[in-house]
């Protein structure tokens, strides 16, 4: 059974979000400060953790950001009632796969947690390699010129996305349905923030003429293949 792992002080919400992951099949463990919530994520099987990033005892920043540095299998999702541009930055840096805002509708969170959940791990899966971006599918890995470079979930399967279509425009619609499972996140910034991280790690912040992967206005955006 998929785990989930719940670090939330707020009962009022974190009982109904419990309940309603139990709906969904997953086991949920509830954490209430972010002293225990570190302890339960290392010391646990859990494969999503959950994260509210005003917990007591230890903010979900510094949570998150221990966690990546024991273990960059467990995705986070992380919640805040702070939805400035610059808390949702630092959240992706420390680690964070997905970003949700405070108060949150539970359709959308629920297919935040369904996408975060979904893992291209076939072995058989073909290695792919693309104007020097080397994809492993089996071994979830990114070279980029021979180098490894570590890549949250969501950056990549936004990669995957992109580099399974080298040479074409993939429409921001389909990025959002194939990635984040909701392409009715249109309107947020969530894909251009993850976009931004992705092009920073791969080294893809020259000039636009030069970039690996072009943004096509109004349509969305293309891996070249040169």
């Amino acid at each position: 059974m998929t785990a989930v792992l719940l670090a939330e002080d707020d009962e009022a919400i974190a009982a109904p979000l419990s309940r309603a992951l139990g709906r969904e099949g997953y086991s949920v463990t509830i954490e209430h400060s972010g002293p225990a919530a570190l302890k339960s994520a290392l010391e646990g099987s859990h494969d999503l953790l959950i994260l509210d990033l005003g917990l007591p005892g230890m903010d979900g920043l510094e949570v998150c950001r221990q966690v990546r540095a024991h273990r960059s299998d467990l995705a986070v999702l992380m919640l805040t009632a702070r939805t400035d541009e610059v808390d949702f930055v630092v959240g992706l840096d420390a680690g964070a796969d997905d970003y949700v805002g405070k108060p949150f509708r539970l359709a959308e969170l629920m297919a935040r947690v369904r996408a975060l959940l979904r893992r291209s791990t076939g072995s058989e899966d073909a290695v792919v390699e693309v104007g020097g971006i080397r994809l492993e599918p089996a071994a979830r890995r990114v070279l980029v010129n021979g180098s490894e470079i570590g890549l949250a979930n969501k950056e990549y399967e936004l990669l995957k996305v992109l580099i399974d279509r080298a040479g074409q425009v993939v429409s921001r619609d389909t990025i959002l349905r194939e990635v984040w499972g909701d392409a009715e996140l249109r309107g947020s910034k969530t894909l251009d923030m993850h976009m931004s991280w992705l092009r920073r790690k791969i080294g893809d912040e020259g000039s636009v003429a030069e970039r690996r992967i072009a943004t096509v206005r109004g349509v969305g955006f293309r891996l070249n293949t040169d």
